[in-house]
């Protein structure tokens, strides 16, 4: 089994910072991907951003130069650096991962509990 843990949500103020992280834990392989989504009321989940084994990145066009996603390998980390956050950043951010936990299974999706994300001065 694998455990995604975030942390780092919270109140933030408009043009602010803000950065959130996410440690997997558990029976590992590799981690393909990693990444951050996020759901505000009454909307789907989407996509924030994303980051492969070799750090290629991608991001949602509503954060690009705003939010940065970094990823520690070692750690079995993922962060999500929020800068210049807006009232519509607003949601639940989840954590996402695809993981190869053994050798005969294909790679697997797993999620985090989500951290609440407000943004409001």
């Amino acid at each position: 089994q694998v455990q995604l843990v975030e942390s780092g949500g919270g109140l933030v103020q408009p043009g602010g910072s803000l950065r959130l992280s996410c440690a997997a834990s558990g029976s590992i392989l590799s981690i393909v991907t990693m990444g951050w989504y996020r759901q505000a009321p009454g909307k789907q989940r989407e996509l924030v951003a994303t980051i492969t084994r070799d750090s290629t990145t991608n991001y949602a066009d509503s954060v690009k130069g705003r939010f940065t996603i970094s990823r520690d390998s070692a750690k079995k980390a993922v962060y999500l650096q929020m800068n210049s956050p807006k009232p519509e950043d607003t949601a639940v951010y989840y954590c996402n991962a695809r993981v190869v936990t053994t050798f005969t299974l294909p790679e697997q999706n797993y999620w985090g509990q989500g951290t609440q994300v407000t943004v409001s001065s």
